[in-house]
């Protein structure tokens, strides 16, 4: 989850409607904005509905007038983009030495404890 999402929600009365605060929800409507991902993937990060957050970037790129300088270039999304497979690369990288290092490990005879 986005550590710097603060504020999410309360529950109201009995109803246990989900509130937001408007702080968090430009922030969050920013992160769509910024990094240009997708709303979809975004909102399941963050755990909101889909449309829910739509409707925050619909309304944040009203406010902003649409997006301003903040929004990212196409070299900047292709660089984006490079480095997130990238990043998914690595991670899958680490994990599968994670299981052959515990593999090796499990397989090395024990010492005795006699010396």
């Amino acid at each position: 989850m986005f550590a710097g999402l603060s504020g999410r929600m309360s529950v109201m009365g009995t109803s246990k409607r989900k509130t937001y605060t408007p702080e968090y929800r430009r922030e969050a409507a920013r992160l769509v904005i910024d990094t240009g991902r997708a709303v979809v993937a975004v909102a399941r990060e963050i755990g909101v509905g889909e449309q829910l957050l739509g409707r925050w970037v619909h309304a944040e790129r009203a406010r902003t007038g649409g997006g301003g300088e903040a929004r990212l270039d196409l070299d900047e999304r292709a660089e984006l983009g490079r480095l997130r497979r990238e990043n998914q690369e690595l991670r899958m990288d680490n994990e599968f030495l994670g299981k052959a290092a515990a593999f090796f490990a499990s397989k090395q005879n024990p010492r005795s404890g006699s010396r």
